[in-house]
């Protein structure tokens, strides 16, 4: 079994951005950029004002240049779009004011509070997998127990940082080992473009392009049936391991009401058995280690 020394639970510093959101490399007015989060959220110029308790007159020359908008009302119709706390930064920059959310390393020590939640969710989720991952699917942190997922990876995929979408579905990575590849692959590519509509990253729609370019893994089973008793509840990972076929369910944790960028593109991606014969196998695996290393 590879050696996951880039999933190690520590949050290295280079997992996050320390500095500030930064002002796009092309300036854009606040107007164009409010009118395109408006669109992405396939709202109309009436239905944002009736929610922002504005004139659709005045939203109307906020989006086309005519009026400047206070910081209050920037920041007003942010929380209507639902707009990420990083692009918020973005918008105020637009509009003349200073970024208001900071971003912190996770190794900043007013984060250490934060730090160690984490770090007790994913050793309290021990013997099964767990990992938290940044707005990009970067790996930060990791229990013990996602090494028996990652197995069958190439060493080359665990040298940090470790992109797990790229990981699951890259030829060299988990692809060959995922029994029901197809409708993994279409669960993580459904998922991935849900996050690009909500928050319009570019970096996520490469990683998508990227992903939904890898090959079909030789052998791989046909499409599977979509009428399975799994598949009625969720899409489950049926992944082929040192301990046999092992079946997953996944839950994602994110912090509630965040101010800081980096804790609000943090998540907590848990795996759960999804039969007994997991739970088993896992249980059985991790009393196996405890006993190995109490008997050194």
């Amino acid at each position: 079994m590879n050696t996951l020394s880039a999933f190690e639970t520590g949050f290295p510093a280079t997992a996050q951005n320390g500095g500030q959101a930064a002002a796009p490399a092309t300036r854009r007015s606040v107007g164009e950029l409010l009118r395109e989060w408006r669109q992405r959220r396939r709202m109309s110029q009436l239905l944002l004002a009736t929610e922002a308790d504005i004139s659709t007159r005045h939203l109307s020359f906020v989006e086309s240049g005519r009026a400047a908008p206070s910081r209050e009302m920037v920041m007003h119709l942010a929380e209507r779009l639902d707009v990420p706390l990083r692009e918020r930064n973005t918008l105020l920059v637009a509009a003349g004011y200073a970024p208001l959310f900071r971003e912190r390393p996770l190794t900043d020590p007013q984060l250490a509070a934060a730090r160690e939640a984490v770090d007790l969710v994913l050793k309290g989720h021990e013997p099964y997998p767990a990992l938290a991952v940044d707005r990009h699917w970067t790996i930060v942190a990791a229990n013990s127990a996602l090494a028996v997922l990652a197995g069958n990876a190439s060493p080359a995929l665990l040298e940090g940082p470790v992109n797990a979408l790229r990981l699951s579905l890259h030829p060299d990575g988990l692809a060959a080992s995922i029994v029901n590849w197809h409708a993994w692959r279409a669960h993580v590519l459904a998922r991935l473009q849900r996050q690009i509509d909500v928050s319009g990253d570019a970096a996520l729609a490469a990683l998508r392009d990227e992903l939904a370019a890898y090959p079909t893994p030789p052998g791989a089973a046909p499409e599977d049936d979509p009428l399975t008793d799994a598949s009625l509840i969720a899409v489950p990972l049926r992944l082929r391991t040192a301990l046999g076929v092992l079946s997953f369910y996944s839950t994602t944790t994110v912090f509630g009401t965040p101010v800081d960028v980096t804790l609000s593109e943090l998540a907590i991606e848990a795996f759960f058995p999804a039969d007994p014969q997991t739970a088993q196998a896992l249980r059985a695996h991790a009393e196996a280690i405890a006993a190995q290393r109490a008997g050194t």
